[in-house]
């Protein structure tokens, strides 16, 4: 999945990580379009760096995993910590410029460096009740990932929260469901709508503004 010039950007990346992570792949027997892509994609990954592992479950046969993660599609991938899930998601291969969320996701997990502005923290220790963003994409979006990114940052630093990448090529179902015209489009607890890859501000005053619905 990787050709060597990636790989080798990649492996410098991951040379910063600090903690485990676990990338934590869904997938069925009978393999869904971008399924064995996606989990051949996250073992490559993971063979950059001795801090990473991979585990491989089944859509249809490991339920109990299923419900516990709260995966309800596939192609999934759950980045998480040795022992902490933090509700990072990857739903669809994150290919072209989602390849970048994806180490970015696995270094914030592992040094737990969010960057988050001391206000932004502030407005999220707040939240009460569960966030659920969905953050829509195509690979060949250059401005994509500094949405998911940012999602990703808030499902780390609230344990209210939890940030999905989906990739709108490969839900299209959800993406004429969203009425996702173009990308990104971060959909916040079903009501809430961003479109575009707004400043941390914006995004986080509209996010605070959906859970008063």
């Amino acid at each position: 999945m990787l050709d060597e010039k990636t790989a080798s950007k990649a492996k410098e990346l991951l040379e910063e990580l600090e903690k485990k992570v676990k990338l934590v792949v869904f997938t069925q027997e009978t393999e869904c379009m971008f399924c064995r892509q996606n989990r051949e994609l996250a073992q490559e990954v993971a063979g950059l760096s001795e801090k990473l592992s991979v585990e491989v479950f089944d859509f249809v046969k490991d339920a109990q995993e299923v419900k516990a993660y709260g995966i309800d599609k596939v192609p999934a991938l759950a980045v998480t910590g040795e022992t902490k899930d933090h509700g990072i998601r990857f739903y669809g291969i994150p290919s072209g410029y989602e390849f970048v969320s994806l180490l970015e996701a696995i270094r914030i997990v592992s040094t737990g460096r969010h960057g988050l502005t001391p206000e932004t923290l502030g407005k999220v220790s707040s939240i009460g009740k569960p966030v659920h963003i969905q953050v829509y994409v195509t690979p060949t979006c250059p401005y994509c990932p500094r949405a998911v990114v940012l999602a990703h940052k808030l499902a780390l630093a609230s344990e209210m929260i939890r940030g999905d990448m989906v990739e709108a090529i490969e839900f299209p179902h959800l993406a004429n469901k969203y009425a996702v015209m173009g990308v990104p489009k971060s959909v916040i607890n079903e009501s809430g709508f961003v479109d575009g890859a707004v400043p941390e501000k914006m995004f986080v005053d509209k996010l605070m503004k959906a859970l008063e619905k």
